[in-house]
């Protein structure tokens, strides 16, 4: 009967596209033990939870270019306008449900104003 198997692997992040590498694996038992290296592991499909592809994207700005914004998100980029950040936030809260929505909503909603100002600021100059 053969002693049990231990396989040990030593896994690294790579930094350009987030996949896992396993840089050395040993294989143990009491007496006698190997080194072997694997190439890579497959990214698994829950790498890839809270990312949107290219075509969810580009279906997301085409239904807000053509459907506009919400009341609400109106209201929220008038208050951010005059600089009511807070109460922005808890106009977003109350119709959003939670926290963390109202905080990404505000941020969202100031990043269009943020654009529409450099938009229209490039109008002006020309």
């Amino acid at each position: 009967m053969h002693k049990p198997l231990t396989v040990v692997l030593l896994f690294v992040l790579s930094q350009e596209n987030g996949s896992q590498t396993a840089e050395y694996g040993s294989v143990c038992r009491t007496e006698q033990g190997s080194r072997r290296h694997q190439e890579g592991i497959a990214p698994r499909p829950s790498d890839r939870k809270g990312k949107t592809s290219k075509r969810v994207h580009f279906v997301r700005n085409l239904i807000r270019e053509v459907a506009g914004f919400a009341p609400y998100e109106k209201r929220i980029t008038e208050l951010l306008k005059v600089g009511k950040d807070k109460r922005a936030l808890k106009v977003a809260k109350r119709k959003l449900g939670t926290h963390k929505r109202a905080k990404k909503k505000r941020e969202e909603m100031s990043n269009v104003l943020r654009k529409m100002r450099a938009g229209g600021a490039g109008d002006k100059k020309k």
